[in-house]
C-alpha cells in the first residue's frame, strides 16, 4: 500500500525536470529582455533631461496609422496599446499553460503563488489608498500593485545566479498570477467608456481566431488580420487594447488532444507561438514602450524633491517596497498555516521574504496603469514614473542585501541540482525523486 500524499504541497518544493526546464527557458529569454528593458529606461531618463529633450517628446508625439479606423496615434500611444498587446499575448499564452498543464493546475502547488499574488495586490492598494485619501488622487490604487518579472530577472541575474530553481519557479508563477490580476484590474477598473457594438464585433474575428488555432492552423496570412481586426474593435470598444492580447493567448491550445489510436497528448499550438513571440515582447515590445514611456524630465533636486512629496508618489513607493514584501510573506505564511504546507529543506522565511520584496519591482505594467489613471504626459503621471523608478530600485537594492546573504545556501543548493553522474542531460536530484516518490504522490 502506498503513503497518502500530504495534505499540503511543500513550499520550494522541486517539480519535475520538464517543467524545471521549461521555465528555465523562458528565464533565460525574460533576463535578456529585462536588461533591453532597463537599457530602454536608462535611455529615456537621460535624453528626457538631455538638451535634446525636445526631440524625445517630437518622437513620441509624432501620430501615425489609418485614420478611417481611428488609429492615428501617436509613438507613445502605439507603444502603449499596440507593442505591448504582443507582452498580454504571451502573458495569456503563460497564463493558460500554467492553469491547464503547469504547477497551476494542481489545487495543491497553485494555492501558494495565487495567495502570495493576491496579497501581493491587495496590500499595496491598501497602503496606496490611504495615504491618498485626502489626495484626490485614489484612482492611482493599482499602480503599485504590479511586478515586472523581466526586471526582477534582470536583477537575479545580477544578484542570484546561484538562485535554486524552486525560488525561480515560484517567482515566475506569483508574477504569472499578479500578470492575470493586472489585466482584470485594467479591464474592469480602468475602461472610462464603453462602446457596446465594436465589443461584440470583436468577438467574430476572435471566434474565427480560435477556431483556426484550435485545428493547428499556424498561416500568419490568416491569423495576423484576425488578431489585428481583434485588437482594433477591442480598441474602439474603450476596453484598453491590450487586453485583447490576453484574449487572443487564451484562445490558443496548449495541449494537442489524443485521437483514437493515434499519437499521445503533446505539446499545442500555445508553445509554438510562446517560442516565436517572447523574445519580439522581451526583446523588442517591452524595451521600446520603457524608452517612450519612462523618460521623465526631473528638473534637478527640486524637482525631484516635489515629485517625491507627491502622496501619489509616496503611496506607490510605500506599495511597492513595504506592501509588495508585507503582502506576499504574510499571504504566503497563512496558507502554509491552513494547508500544513511545510517549508522544503533547505529553505527559511527569509527566502520567501527575499523574493515578496524583488516582488515589488513595478514597471511595465505600473507605467502603463498610471497613464490610464491620470493621464499620459500630466503632472502627476511624471510623478508616478519617478515613484515607480524610485520604488522599483529601493526594492531592488534591498532585494540584493537579502538575497546576497543566502548566496551560499543557495549555491549548494544550485550544485546539487545540476549534478549529473550519468550524464544524461536530465540531473539526478530528479530521477531519485522519480524512483522514490509514492505512485499516489
Amino acid at each position: 500500500m502506498t503513503a497518502a500524499p500530504p495534505k499540503g504541497s511543500p513550499l520550494f518544493g522541486r517539480g519535475s525536470w520538464l517543467e524545471a526546464r521549461r521555465i528555465g527557458d523562458i528565464l533565460r529569454k525574460e533576463t535578456i529582455g529585462g536588461i533591453l528593458l532597463l537599457a530602454g529606461a536608462v535611455v529615456a531618463l537621460i535624453w528626457a533631461n538631455s538638451p535634446w529633450s525636445d526631440a524625445y517628446e517630437t518622437v513620441r508625439a509624432f501620430t501615425f496609422g489609418p485614420k478611417w479606423l481611428h488609429l492615428d496615434l501617436s509613438v507613445a500611444t502605439w507603444a502603449a496599446d499596440g507593442l505591448l498587446a504582443i507582452f498580454f499575448f504571451v502573458a495569456g499564452l503563460e497564463l493558460k499553460r500554467e492553469f491547464v498543464a503547469g504547477d497551476l493546475r494542481d489545487p495543491r502547488r497553485a494555492a501558494v503563488p495565487i495567495a502570495a499574488a493576491v496579497g501581493g495586490v491587495i496590500l499595496p492598494a491598501v497602503i496606496y489608498t490611504v495615504i491618498n485619501l485626502q489626495s484626490g488622487a485614489g484612482r492611482g490604487w493599482a499602480i503599485p500593485t504590479a511586478t515586472d518579472i523581466a526586471f526582477a530577472l534582470a536583477v537575479l541575474a545580477v544578484i542570484g545566479r546561484h538562485l535554486p530553481n524552486a525560488m525561480r519557479t515560484f517567482l515566475l508563477t506569483l508574477a504569472v498570477v499578479d500578470d492575470l490580476l493586472a489585466i482584470v484590474i485594467i479591464a474592469i477598473f480602468y475602461t472610462t467608456s464603453l462602446s457596446v457594438l465594436p465589443l461584440l464585433g470583436m468577438l467574430i474575428p476572435l471566434a474565427l481566431f480560435t477556431v483556426l488555432v484550435q485545428r493547428r492552423i499556424r498561416s500568419w496570412w490568416l491569423l495576423l488580420p484576425l488578431a489585428f481586426a481583434t485588437w482594433t474593435l477591442m480598441h474602439a470598444s474603450g476596453i484598453h487594447a491590450t487586453v485583447a492580447g490576453v484574449l487572443l493567448g487564451f484562445a490558443v491550445p496548449v495541449i494537442r488532444g489524443r485521437k483514437a489510436g493515434g499519437p499521445e497528448a503533446g505539446p499545442g499550438l500555445a508553445e509554438h507561438f510562446e517560442h516565436r513571440f517572447r523574445p519580439l515582447s522581451a526583446g523588442v515590445a517591452v524595451p521600446i514602450f520603457a524608452l517612450m514611456s519612462a523618460g521623465v524630465t526631473i528638473g534637478g533636486l527640486s524637482g525631484l524633491g516635489t515629485a517625491l512629496t507627491d502622496p501619489v508618489a509616496v503611496g506607490i513607493i510605500a506599495g511597492l517596497v513595504v506592501g509588495k514584501a508585507v503582502g506576499i510573506t504574510a499571504a504566503t505564511w497563512l496558507v502554509t498555516r491552513f494547508t500544513r504546507a511545510k517549508m522544503d529543506s533547505g529553505f527559511g522565511w527569509i527566502d520567501v521574504l527575499g523574493l515578496a520584496v524583488l516582488a515589488g519591482i513595478g514597471f511595465t505594467v505600473s507605467l502603463l496603469i498610471g497613464e490610464l489613471a491620470f493621464g499620459a504626459d500630466s503632472e502627476r503621471d511624471e510623478h508616478v514614473k519617478v515613484a515607480v523608478l524610485t520604488g522599483s530600485l529601493i526594492a531592488a537594492l534591498l532585494a540584493a542585501v537579502i538575497l546576497r546573504v543566502r548566496n551560499r545556501t543557495y549555491r549548494r543548493i544550485h550544485e546539487a541540482e545540476n549534478v549529473d553522474a550519468n550524464q544524461d542531460d536530465i540531473p539526478d536530484v530528479y530521477q531519485q525523486e522519480t524512483t522514490t516518490r509514492p505512485e499516489s504522490a
